[in-house]
């Protein structure tokens, strides 16, 4: 059989491109697998470990529940690619730009000098972690084609934003510093040793107390620190050491059952034969050395178990939705609102809260309350309580200081209520409600700083 002859120069000629492409082919589809195979490689020995570690990971220098870098990972590499890039977490341009690394590097801002220092070396391991497999990604470019799958893959916490940024630890501390930590001098000079001025003539017997007490009963009594940070960090140090003797500073399964608001709110021990005080107690029945300092029914308390009541909540991360979340707006003043005299039904001892309305835009009385405050009927007929004022229906922000007091001198509508049913007693965070309305009366207020100060308007101004 005859052949065809073959042109060897052109076939080779031909071959030779041939034979390249090929072999560009072979290459580019390997330098791919390569970078997929190195991507998921980062992911397995990497970010797995984060996913499966039974321990907490760095989100608990800012967030005290509600949220984890767990949330942020799929079991599956591509998966939890995809719906990171898909959320916006993931900068495929710049990947050392990613959102998910600038959320982990949060804790670098800490106020906190120790917090920073005690996460420091786990924050710096998942932002390695994550920074080189996200690298890794970015040059895989089958990956940064992929859509997101059909089926749900949704990615971060599962609970609300305004869940999550209730639960941060600045959060807590603010409503700390505004709940409990504005109420200290309630403590002095006993718990508040910065408190006390050496140099002040009128503050060496409260020293001398303070130190007969340090004395006998050691540094615990020092609850109240130079700062808010200071002292709830000891508060929930003190807290995690009991060992179940006694009730703890903060309660958490309990939080009425703390002896933060236990102590002030107890009689003095029983005396024994001899005439002399027995010990005090931290264990049914509490019994407080300073005696009572605190009422059950005034507004200090009710600031207390509130911020209580709500930090609890939050370290057993109870909050599901938004709706859930306390107002938690409350400003203690030093103003003082005072009914004298008050109506021959409002019986001793029941349960009193006034609250302050002014004028909106249109000249007519808001609906909305700027402030309250709540106390008991005295048995000389009067229900005087220190001013809280209502954050979320001011105008601006109040900070504290007198020259920068939200309310102006002028007429303001009084609205009281009366818990006849015992509400407060059952909730005391509570607001009482149009059931419980008692009377209202339009005064003209100064709003003065001190009780020699105090708003004072009749009872018989109340009308229905």
């Amino acid at each position: 059989m005859a052949h065809p002859s073959i042109d060897w120069r052109f076939s080779s000629h031909c071959l030779g491109p041939v034979i390249v492409i090929v072999g560009l082919g072979v290459t580019t589809a390997v330098a791919e697998e390569s970078e997929s195979t190195a991507a998921m490689q980062v992911f397995e020995e990497r970010i797995m470990p984060i996913f499966r570690s039974p321990n907490p990971s760095s989100c608990v220098q800012c967030h005290l529940s509600s949220v984890d870098l767990k949330d942020y990972i799929l079991p599956s590499h591509i998966d939890t690619f995809v719906a990171l890039r898909d959320a916006g977490l993931v900068d495929v341009d710049s990947p050392d730009k990613s959102k998910i690394l600038t959320l982990i590097r949060m804790g670098d801002k800490d106020a906190d000098p120790l917090a920073k220092r005690i996460h420091a070396k786990t924050r710096r391991a998942e932002y390695d972690a994550f920074s080189a497999w996200i690298t890794a990604c970015c040059n895989d470019q089958d990956l940064l084609s992929r859509s997101a799958p059909e089926q749900d893959s949704s990615i971060g916490p599962a609970k609300p934003l305004e869940v999550i940024r209730h639960a941060r630890r600045s959060r807590v501390l603010e409503a700390f510093t505004r709940n409990v930590w504005s109420q200290r001098m309630r403590c002095f000079p006993c718990h508040t040793p910065d408190e006390i001025d050496r140099g002040n003539p009128k503050h060496e017997k409260p020293a001398e107390r303070h130190r007969e007490y340090v004395k006998t009963y050691g540094a615990r009594m020092n609850l109240f620190r130079e700062t808010p940070e200071a002292t709830l960090a000891t508060l929930v140090a003190s807290s995690r050491k009991q060992t179940g003797k006694n009730f703890p500073l903060i309660n958490l399964r309990d939080p009425g059952k703390s002896l933060l608001v236990l102590k002030p709110t107890s009689k003095l021990p029983p005396k024994q034969d001899d005439g002399t005080l027995a010990k005090p107690s931290s264990s049914g029945p509490v019994f407080h050395m300073g005696g009572i300092k605190m009422h059950v029914d005034d507004h200090s308390y009710k600031l207390i178990v509130a911020w209580l009541e709500d930090y609890a909540a939050i370290v057993g991360d109870h909050y599901l939705t938004a709706d859930q979340l306390p107002a938690d707006n409350w400003i203690a003043t030093q103003r003082i609102l005072r009914v004298k005299g008050t109506p021959p039904d409002w019986k001793p001892g029941t349960v009193v809260q006034l609250f302050v309305h002014r004028k909106d835009s249109t000249g007519q009385w808001s609906p909305d309350p700027v402030a309250f405050t709540q106390s008991v009927v005295t048995p000389r007929g009067m229900v005087n309580g220190a001013l809280l004022l209502i954050a979320s229906n001011l105008d601006s922000g109040y900070d504290g200081n007198d020259e920068s007091f939200p309310l102006a001198a002028g007429e303001y509508l009084i609205k009281a209520y009366m818990d006849t049913e015992g509400k407060i007693k059952q909730s005391p965070a509570a607001f009482l409600d149009a059931s419980d309305f008692a009377g209202q009366a339009t005064i003209d207020a100064k709003w003065r700083v001190g009780f020699p100060n105090a708003e004072t308007f009749p009872g018989d101004l109340l009308a229905k």
